[in-house]
């Protein structure tokens, strides 16, 4: 059998054994066709069912969350956590709260969040979680009552050295306070490693919330620079206006370049003269307000309710809100407009129809495996510092940050060389990741 057929049985397998679960598949299908090069070369990593065991999650917790709401009703919402992979360390990776979390979707984050990790070059293996419970609309004694029955249940999963969760979507520095607060309590210990994203009073680490934004922008540079340009005078489309994107914005502008647009589920604004970060963040992270209300203090910007902020042309494009968000007739539209570089700021937010576009056109394309890892490598040193009970200050962990984002480019870049796919940072990044993780698995056993 040829290694394109048994990469394809082995496929079918997993779309067969998870059901129902497009994201999962999708992920997989990602990662799987970067593979036909390395297991040309190196056939033996069909060997014990490598691949096979790679794409089973070690561990898949569900479980229930009843909560009470303010006018005494009761809620059940249903929690997940998917410990995919621990070869490298401890599993690693956020918790969701929104309506569209399922299993299928808890183990597509799960699976990219293998590879991304073994990419920082730190030691965490994969994993994710979350719940299908939407905090947008909620009290604070709500959110902390739902955080609170949550924790209750995951806290018997997790540890320090077992698994250390952080926040992702619908869950910041107020569920990390609650949950954290619950596990303390239930535990009797103040295990400040258990999760990341604490805040700065209580072991959490500077540049944790900015990381996914501003490593995605260290690595768009990068990516600038192996070009033989800069960011200087470019500009940037960045959809969402949550942490990844405000901060995308941030460091985009300290770098030389402008934001002019970003989003929300209600529309996106642009602002020709550059986003106002301050703005932004007043709005978003003091007021939890709407994006509209940015061009009611701006009124050179502009407000386009619904619509596809992927119409606005740009030279760089950071899809930083959700899976998926980035679709062919999207992809067309950016290059069309001229784009040079996508990097995803997101999980897995563009299709596989958009990808071909981008790579059909010669457009620099970085998934979010790499792109976005600046997050989770901040977590890691999160844990660094408490486990030496350590604090460093902003600019410390800030060269940190960017010095793992030049690493994992440089990796991307070099893989794909090696592999006969030059410029191709998703085959640079799936095998760098794959092959650091495959050779680990080896190393330990059939386990």
């Amino acid at each position: 059998m040829s290694t394109s057929d048994r990469i394809e049985e082995i496929y079918e397998q997993v779309k067969a054994r998870n059901a129902g679960e497009p994201e999962f598949h999708q992920a997989a299908a990602e990662v799987f066709e970067s593979l036909h090069v390395v297991l040309e070369r190196h056939p033996g990593y069909f060997e014990s069912g490598l691949i096979e065991r790679l794409c089973e999650p070690e561990r898949q917790i569900i479980f229930r969350v009843p909560w009470i709401d303010d006018q005494g009703n009761v809620h059940v919402n249903r929690g997940f956590r998917v410990q995919y992979n621990s070869v490298l360390g401890p599993y690693k990776g956020g918790l969701r709260f929104h309506p569209s979390v399922n299993l299928g979707i808890v183990k597509f984050l799960g699976f990219e969040q293998i590879f991304k990790n073994a990419l920082t070059g730190l030691p965490i293996g994969g994993g994710k979680g979350g719940s299908d419970f939407d905090p947008k609309g909620r009290s604070e004694q709500e959110i902390m009552r739902f955080c609170q029955s949550f924790m209750t249940e995951l806290h018997r999963h997790i540890g320090e050295y077992t698994d250390v969760p952080a926040g992702d979507i619908g869950v910041g520095g107020r569920e990390i306070g609650y949950l954290f607060g619950q596990y303390k309590r239930l535990t009797n210990s103040y295990e400040s490693g258990v999760l990341t994203g604490k805040g700065l009073t209580w072991g959490g680490s500077q540049v944790r919330k900015e990381a996914t934004g501003y490593g995605a922008a260290y690595f768009v540079n990068e990516m600038a620079k192996t070009a033989g340009t800069s960011l200087e005078g470019r500009t940037a489309v960045v959809s969402g206006s949550g942490n990844v994107a405000i901060y995308a914005i941030e460091k985009i502008h300290q770098l030389g370049g402008t934001a002019i647009a970003c989003s929300d589920s209600s529309g996106y604004i642009v602002d020709r003269k550059g986003l106002d970060v301050a703005l932004l963040k007043e709005i978003k992270e003091v007021r939890r307000g709407r994006i509209s209300e940015y061009v009611d203090e701006r009124g050179d910007a502009e407000f386009f309710p619904g619509g596809n902020i992927w119409n606005v042309p740009c030279d760089v494009a950071l899809p930083c809100a959700t899976q998926n968000e980035l679709d062919e007739d999207s992809a067309k539209t950016l290059v069309n407009n001229g784009v040079k570089i996508v990097a995803e700021g997101a999980n897995m937010p563009t299709t596989p129809g958009g990808i071909s576009v981008f790579r059909d056109a010669g457009v620099a394309f970085a998934p979010g495996k790499a792109a976005n890892a600046g997050g989770v490598a901040t977590s890691a040193l999160e844990m660094q510092q408490n486990a030496s009970r350590d604090s460093w200050h902003f600019d410390y962990t800030d060269e940190r940050l960017a010095g793992i984002m030049a690493d994992i480019h440089g990796r991307c870049v070099e893989t794909a060389a090696e592999y006969g796919k030059p410029g191709d940072y998703i085959h640079g990044a799936n095998i760098a990741g794959f092959v650091k993780v495959a050779d680990a698995m080896f190393a330990l056993g059939v386990i």
